[in-house]
């Protein structure tokens, strides 16, 4: 009954919601969730589904700004965050690969572009703002309707392109010296890198570069420090969402601590880590929640 009536409110306002309790946002993340396939079956994927997930179980009251169709099953998995779905005709589609160069990626559709004009109003004044594209489909602009949040980007989305034959190529994002300045925070793979030069160049135009690094940990740059923060060494099993998980604790310990981004990268590679041991987005936030229980109680003891 409550998915035919959300369903009908989208036929007369052109947009479906989501809504969970949330008195105040602590974070908010804004991408696109997609469908990722695998030899095992369709998953939710995306930096907006991971960040989010783990920005909650870190004890942000978080939200999702995304686009989609309204029925994709995979907004399931994110039923306990307050999420937004603005209708999209395709919901964005990806096929990944892993072997000894690293990820191979595919895309086989893509949703609808998020701009401003799709932002809450009673959203506009959370903490921390996650703009998350993977597939260059958030418009950059919607840094300006959050003047009081801490931005961070983890721009992979507006660092890819696709050809004919549906698989993902690095390029150059243009936008780069307009916005990469607006951000308070801006978290890169090295994987991300298109040539040698846009590491420097990217340095320049950013307060704080994170440049994450795999099993190795991440780099931060904050003006003319640079640190290299090693991560624990695990077993992985599967890196799926690594990245994303890496930005969202980053992002809510960086707001937390005082904006310490030593201590900040220190917490993102340890949460990271815990996640690459295990299969799944629900395994993962499982397994942090109880490791960040377990540190808490350990702490107290």
């Amino acid at each position: 009954m409550i998915s035919e009536l959300c369903s009908l409110l989208s036929l007369i306002v052109g947009r479906y919601v989501r809504i969970a309790t949330v008195m105040k946002l602590d974070y908010l993340v804004i991408g696109h969730v997609t469908r990722d396939v695998t030899p095992t079956g369709n998953l939710v994927g995306g930096t907006a589904a991971y960040a989010g997930r783990v920005a909650q179980a870190l004890g942000c009251h978080t939200a999702v700004l995304t686009r989609c169709q309204p029925d994709y099953e995979g907004l399931h998995d994110l039923a306990d965050l307050a999420v937004e779905v603005v209708p999209s005709a395709h919901t964005t589609t990806f096929e990944n690969s892993y072997g000894p160069d690293g990820r191979t990626q595919r895309i086989d559709t893509v949703a609808d572009a998020i701009g401003p004009e799709h932002v809450p109003v009673d959203w506009t004044e959370t903490a921390v703002v996650h703009l998350a594209p993977v597939a260059n489909e958030v418009d950059p602009a919607i840094m300006t309707r959050f003047p009081n949040s801490l931005i961070g980007l983890t721009p992979q989305g507006w660092l890819r392109r696709w050809a004919d034959d549906h698989r993902v190529y690095a390029r150059d994002w243009p936008a780069a010296e307009q916005y990469l300045p607006l951000a308070d925070v801006v978290i890169v793979s090295e994987e991300d890198w298109l040539d040698e030069a846009m590491l420097p160049r990217y340095r320049q135009l950013t307060r704080l570069l994170i440049m994450t690094e795999n099993a190795r940990g991440c780099t931060v740059f904050a003006g003319d420090e640079v640190r290299q923060i090693p991560a624990p060494q695990v077993t992985q099993v599967e890196p799926t969402g690594a990245g994303d998980i890496f930005a969202a604790a980053f992002l809510t310990r960086y707001a937390g601590n005082g904006r310490n981004p030593w201590q900040a990268a220190e917490f993102a590679n340890l949460v990271a880590a815990q996640s690459v041991t295990q299969v799944g987005l629900d395994a993962k936030v499982s397994f942090i929640r109880q490791t960040i229980q377990e540190q808490k109680n350990h702490l107290s003891a």
